[in-house]
């Protein structure tokens, strides 16, 4: 058996629990001062104060380790990215910084399909060494598991190698990847005339070939104006459901087919709201996006209240949301959308873990998960707001072993 002792941790704060925390439930955390922390194996085995491991475990050896007076959290998990990618548009942000909106840049055949131009023409290797990159600044940043989406193919053979690749990096790397296929991100131009027909190929061929392979666990959609209709993301929804995924959409719908997560919800209706706080479907709120954008941010503080199990996530991509930034997450959370620490801290944790179907695993410090650790260098959790935007992470912690220090992995 491998063992791992911590002590003399200045703060530990976690929320409880092997499921999604709901409304009031999200700002409940424990708080443990001069914590410690007992790994065997991978896994948690201990959780109290130091006094308390010192009484229970013989405290020599390399497998013991004093933090100084840092302060650990969960690892977080980032629920909503799309790190694979080719290519970038700067040109574009500078548009929309001239009020150039989102949506007529779409439209005009920019955004998304740029990006499917250049992702496109990237080989297996150079795919797999941009997504590596990207996942070492994640890791850096405390994230240990991550979603990332497919999307930038819109055809048969790149979605696939955006799916495989990102299935050869999870397990080459520390960060763990979870998989979703997103073939309905834009409507590919060979298909602006019959988008019908494009729900048809990917329900008739994408869908099982995927689940054949085993190359993702979740089926997303992009339901907005001018991409898939609310009754063209339901038929493929409902298709992938039928094959075997789990999916995600738009808030009523998401509800309805009982949903994982429903992710963005910038302008997420009463009904709305009402649906998913009766139901289990996670809200996945993306700040950074709304940021970038100069978009209204989600409103998280309605939603928390009215009983709804909210996730924040970071929305990473070359377009709407360059950054991945967990500081700014965190910071936006709180200081803008009334979002408690705690109740940030769950959705970056937990609630995260419950949007990619992993709560019973990990996004809490709590006997039998796996022992996925954020280390910060400052004294008190406050600090995540507190020194505004600053990353604090300072080591990343997962399955018992050192996978990050001070940027070096």
């Amino acid at each position: 058996m491998e063992r791992q002792i911590l002590i003399n941790i200045s703060q530990l704060v976690t929320p409880e629990g092997r499921a999604a925390k709901h409304g009031s439930a999200m700002n409940e955390s424990k708080k443990i001062m001069d914590a410690a922390v007992v790994v065997e194996d991978g896994r948690i085995a201990f959780v109290g104060t130091t006094a308390e491991v010192k009484n229970a475990y013989q405290l020599d050896g390399e497998h013991v380790r004093d933090m100084h007076g840092r302060t650990v959290l969960p690892g977080f998990v980032d629920s909503h990215t799309h790190f694979i990618f080719g290519g970038y548009r700067p040109e574009e942000f500078m548009m929309r910084q001239k009020g150039v909106p989102y949506i007529e840049i779409h439209k005009a055949g920019g955004g998304i399909q740029n990006t499917v131009e250049a992702t496109r023409a990237l080989d297996d290797g150079e795919m797999y060494r941009l997504g590596e990159m990207r996942l070492k600044d994640m890791l850096s940043m405390g994230v240990t598991t991550v979603e990332g989406k497919s999307g930038y193919g819109l055809d048969h053979d790149c979605e696939i190698r955006q799916l495989q690749v990102m299935k050869k990096l999870n397990g080459a790397q520390p960060v763990s990847v979870v998989n979703t296929y997103l073939g309905a991100h834009s409507i590919p131009l060979e298909y602006k005339k019959d988008p019908d027909s494009y729900l048809d190929f990917m329900i008739a061929e994408m869908l099982p070939e995927i689940k054949k392979e085993n190359l993702a666990e979740f089926t997303d959609v992009f339901c907005e104006e001018g991409v898939f209709t609310r009754e063209q993301s339901k038929r493929l929804l409902s298709a992938a459901k039928e094959a075997g995924f789990v999916s995600t959409g738009s808030a009523e719908l998401a509800a309805e087919l009982g949903a994982v997560s429903a992710d963005h919800l910038l302008a997420v209706s009463e009904q709305g709201i009402c649906d998913m706080a009766k139901s289990e479907t996670i809200a996945t709120l993306l700040p950074c996006t709304a940021f970038c954008l100069k978009k209204p941010y989600a409103p998280a503080r309605k939603m928390i209240d009215a009983g709804c199990a909210v996730a924040l996530a970071s929305d990473y991509n070359p377009g709407s949301c360059f950054t991945n930034s967990i500081p700014l997450m965190f910071a936006l959370a709180v200081i803008h959308m009334g979002m408690t620490l705690e109740e940030a801290l769950c959705a970056l944790t937990l609630n995260g873990a419950a949007a990619v179907g992993m709560e019973k695993e990990i996004g809490s410090i709590e006997v039998g998960k796996k022992a996925d650790l954020v280390v910060l260098s400052d004294p008190k959790y406050e600090f995540l707001v507190y020194h505004t935007a600053k990353n604090p992470v300072c080591e990343v912690i997962k399955n018992r072993k050192t996978v990050y220090q001070k940027g070096e992995v």
